[in-house]
């Protein structure tokens, strides 16, 4: 059963289970991976697949009317908690202060054998 006073924005993968952006109201949710440009995975070195990771971050939040600057919350998952602070000079370059909230956890896998980082966002409509 639908619920009228949520949208959702498709994954660009049709295959996806997920959807690329959930909103309510002025709040948007997106989780991301490193997916490049043409739809393939990046599950190459941390920095890579960082850069993939909040590259699609960037382009889904600008599809469903927002960008990087209007995150609240952001949540990374990391297969190995020593590629911290690798992800977060990647972070550095796609935000600035003030910063979001934000937890990195460390985790055992993810979805994809090799992929090393996920993020999940909350952010506000422009």
């Amino acid at each position: 059963m639908a619920n009228q006073d949520l949208t959702f924005l498709p994954d660009p993968d049709a295959d996806s289970i997920s959807s690329d952006v959930a909103g309510f109201g002025g709040l948007l949710v997106s989780t991301q991976i490193p997916t490049r440009a043409d739809g393939s995975l990046e599950l190459g070195d941390i920095t890579l697949q960082s850069e993939c990771t909040l590259q699609a971050l960037k382009v889904a939040l600008e599809k469903a009317g927002s960008s990087l600057d209007r995150v609240m919350h952001l949540t990374i998952y990391l297969t190995d908690i020593a590629d911290r602070p690798a992800f977060n000079e990647v972070y550095k370059r796609f935000f600035a202060k003030p910063w979001p909230v934000r937890a990195a956890i460390g985790v055992a896998a993810l979805g994809v054998e090799g992929m090393k980082v996920e993020v999940t966002a909350m952010a506000a409509k422009a």
